[in-house]
């Protein structure tokens, strides 16, 4: 038998239950995600113009990742809503990158053993990752032109008018440290992010100007003395100049064009310890150095950078980046963080992923102004914290993050879940639920109860897609049953039980 015939019957034009992964699932992304819930929906979002904290723990499958696609989708229909108080979307769910980079950077010996690397990883390696994704999904809004094809939200001329020339110095600055873009050439990409924010950085060419103007003036000056001669001696002939008058030269030149090698060394200096301390990006010393020789050196004083081992500098580069986002018309930045147990370094192993996670539960970062994240961790990680240290609890102060320790499923929600699918995938005028599909032996009562055995929805969708795939396997298309049978359902449930190891209740 057909299943797609079976579907038909209840009026169902497609397979609610075919797929399981969030990132996949058409039937999600087109309309459960905005109409299907689970009950903590609420206290996990909170209110976009107050953005607050919250940190959810729960198994795999349960729907962490739907819960996060959620979240993006209804910040983009708030921003749409409100262009006067825009959210800030930062999605933090690909570590890949930032790993490879920092194990980069990482010694030989460090790299021979990976819970060496996740003990080299700090709090400020999280922030400039954050900071990384923030300001290169920044910089493509600005230059991103309307006529160039390119998906997402762009910034107009009205946007960048209210944008000074501190903010500009503020992005340029973020930009040289954290852009991880590879649309361009970085200087180019650099160059045209200046113009497009109107940066005038002429005086920063004035330093190399004295220099050379000192190089030239100083061989014309010896140039002359030799045409000049050193006059004429008792008989009438002409003394030669001495030849230490050439020592002029690199000396007038080292004079004029001291200004210009005391900028040079403290940008190479900067551009060094950038290199060195952002551990997460890509970036080379030269290009950093000469990014910061265009700027005017008064204009650099004092301004900090992520060229040491410490959280002082970035939460400051994260209030300038907060400071722009404010002058383009985002009140409030969100961090969405989630699939901590998918990159390759990490592999699924829960004392990787604690070493990963641990030094983002920090109450300061997570509590900063005008900053909400968001965490998805899973469910192995609650039950470590529940084992840690009087100093780490002070430090997460985890009662203030809206924790929510055991993302389940109650078996009337998984119901009401299914039945949302099922008329996500309904032919028009159709109203089916999960109970039509099956016979009178199968009571609503032991549906629910066979559901909270299951616990998690793609445990149910499993189920339910075994369990219509052995129905349709034992009947056929000249002679269709439409009902599935309770000893189909009970047989299918006791095997899946067996081989996914989810206690039936």
């Amino acid at each position: 038998m057909n299943i797609q015939s079976f579907l038909e019957h209840h009026g169902i034009v497609r397979n609610p239950f075919a797929e399981e992964d969030a990132q996949t699932d058409q039937v999600f992304k087109e309309h459960c995600i905005s109409s299907a819930y689970h009950p903590i929906w609420d206290k996990v979002y909170g209110d976009p113009k107050e953005p607050s904290t919250s940190i959810v723990f729960g198994p795999k499958g349960s729907g962490k990742t739907a819960m996060r696609l959620q979240i993006d989708r209804h910040i983009q229909r708030f921003n749409q809503e409100n262009p006067d108080s825009r959210v800030f979307l930062i999605r933090y769910d690909d570590f890949n990158p930032f790993l490879d980079h920092f194990c980069e950077r990482m010694s030989r010996r460090t790299n021979k053993k990976t819970e060496r690397v996740f003990e080299a990883w700090r709090l400020w390696d999280h922030m400039d990752s954050i900071l990384c994704i923030g300001v290169t999904d920044l910089v493509d809004r600005v230059l991103r032109d309307e006529g160039d094809g390119s998906k997402g939200p762009r910034l107009d001329g009205g946007d960048l008018k209210n944008v000074d020339r501190t903010s500009a110095r503020d992005l340029l600055l973020l930009a040289n440290c954290y852009d991880q873009s590879t649309a361009l050439a970085f200087t180019d990409r650099w160059t045209k992010l200046r113009k497009r924010l109107r940066y005038s950085n002429a005086s920063a060419a004035w330093p190399l100007i004295l220099a050379v103007a000192s190089f030239v003036a100083s061989i014309a000056l010896v140039g002359w003395l030799f045409m000049r001669g050193g006059g004429q001696g008792a008989d009438g002939e002409a003394i030669p100049v001495s030849p230490h008058w050439l020592w002029l030269i690199p000396l007038v030149t080292l004079i004029g064009g001291m200004p210009y090698w005391i900028k040079w060394i403290k940008s190479q200096s900067a551009a060094s310890g950038i290199r060195k301390h952002m551990r997460v990006g890509k970036r080379e010393t030269g290009t950093l150095r000469s990014v910061l020789m265009k700027f005017p050196s008064k204009e650099l004083a004092s301004q900090p950078l992520p060229r040491y081992d410490r959280t002082d500098d970035r939460y400051e580069m994260l209030n300038k980046f907060r400071g722009i986002l404010s002058r383009l018309g985002y009140t409030s930045v969100t961090v969405l963080m989630d699939r901590v147990d998918e990159p390759d370094l990490i592999g699924g192993k829960p004392e990787l992923m604690q070493r990963f996670v641990w030094p983002m539960l920090d109450n300061k970062l997570l509590k900063h102004q005008g900053i909400g994240f968001k965490l998805f961790l899973p469910q192995e990680l609650h039950r470590d914290v529940e084992r840690e240290t009087r100093e780490f609890h002070e430090r997460a102060r985890l009662d203030k993050q809206n924790v929510i320790p055991a993302f389940q499923w109650t078996g009337e929600a998984l119901y009401d879940l299914a039945r949302a699918r099922m008329l996500a995938c309904a032919a028009d005028g159709r109203s089916p639920e999960p109970k039509d599909l099956f016979g009178d032996d199968i009571s609503y009562e032991r549906l629910l109860a066979a559901f909270q055995s299951l616990r998690v929805p793609r445990h149910l969708f499993r189920l339910l897609y075994r369990v219509l795939v052995d129905h349709c396997n034992r009947h056929t298309d000249a002679q269709p049953i439409f009902k599935i049978k309770g000893e189909t359902f009970e047989s299918a449930l006791a095997v899946y039980s067996r081989d996914a190891d989810v206690t039936v209740g």
